[in-house]
């Protein structure tokens, strides 16, 4: 099999150039050099602004035979949190499912500075540490130890303008082989043999902010697609090796009954997905200042993808992963 074309310019060396312009657009690569302070107009902001509207999270899928994980840690700016949850897969139980929140700045959790980094969250009993190299979860009701392997493909680096924001970009990594272990009360559960996939987003995004997000990664495909704030800027299909980019996403779906079947797919032909959920993790806050209504399902996709239009689809059979709608007043 030949190599796939590489269609995306390599992610450069800091994502703020010198002269403190983004590099605008979709690159292959490491997320570097997230220094919102540099930037020039019409971009920049004073302090208080950036510490109002900048934000950060930092997020793992492990999907494993028996066992999906998911694990954030987010950096609000004026507070920290973090969530996780455990779902086994034979059984179609949630053997785990909390969030804690912490305080601001360093206090609790230290978020990376770009996607070569480590964020840790350490609170009431719960501690968190997520790096390139693997994850560690410590909390009375979910423990996690489990290392990466490297990634298959390129991730993918974007970076673009956010309406009522400034500045907003993410690296996205797919597939990356798993090993290590999840303990929850019922047991111990492998990861050998899994993949994981993670997602570092670092923007100075608008006073209220809403998308909805699909992922979902095996060894050798993987795709990640929204709609909402960041339009189809971080849209991508990972395929035997290569990474491309896709246009603007659809998503069919009851918004009041986010367990029911949904269809996704994509403008330009290359991507049509049925997402039968199995679980969701689902949260609704109301903080006067700021409030979240958030709702991430775990299921199968089932479909077709393809790199290009004129290209031959690729079949997907029961491709584990999420999707999400989220609502954020912060």
């Amino acid at each position: 099999m030949t190599a796939p074309i590489a269609v995306l310019p390599p992610a450069p060396e800091r994502i703020v150039g010198a002269d403190g312009r983004p590099a605008l657009g979709r690159h292959a690569g490491i997320l570097r050099g997230c220094d919102w302070e540099r930037l020039a107009p019409p971009y920049a902001h004073g302090a208080l602004w950036r510490r109002l509207h900048h934000k950060r999270w930092h997020y793992a899928a492990l999907v494993a035979e028996q066992m999906f994980c998911s694990v954030a840690i987010v950096d609000l700016g004026w507070m920290t949190t973090c969530f996780a949850f455990a779902f086994e897969r034979g059984d179609g139980d949630m053997l785990a499912n909390f969030s804690q929140d912490g305080l601001p700045g360093r206090f609790s959790a230290t978020l990376a500075r770009d996607g070569t980094g480590t964020s840790t969250f350490s609170r009431k009993g719960v501690f968190i540490d997520l790096g390139p190299q693997g994850l560690s979860l410590r909390s009375p009701w979910l423990e996690i130890d489990a290392s990466f392997g490297a990634a298959p493909a390129p991730a993918l680096v974007a970076c673009g303008a956010v309406p009522g924001g400034a500045v907003h970009a993410t690296q996205k990594t797919p597939g990356l082989p798993l090993e290590g272990e999840v303990r929850t009360w019922r047991g111990e559960y492998p990861l050998q043999g899994g993949i994981a996939s993670i997602d570092y987003s670092n923007g100075l995004l608008a006073r209220q902010t809403a998308w909805r997000w699909a992922s979902g990664h095996d060894a050798m495909l993987g795709f990640n697609l929204q709609a909402g704030h960041f339009g189809a800027q971080e849209n991508a299909l990972w395929l035997d090796g290569g990474v491309y980019p896709l246009a603007a996403a659809r998503f069919v779906h009851d918004g009041k009954e986010p367990l029911e079947p949904w269809r996704v797919f994509t403008e330009d032909d290359c991507l049509d997905l049925m997402f039968t959920p199995l679980a969701a993790r689902r949260e609704a806050r109301n903080l006067r200042i700021a409030a979240s209504r958030y709702v991430q399902p775990f299921g199968t996709f089932s479909g077709w993808v393809r790199s290009s239009p004129d290209a031959p689809k690729r079949m997907v059979a029961q491709l584990a992963g999420v999707t999400e709608q989220h609502f954020a007043r912060w």
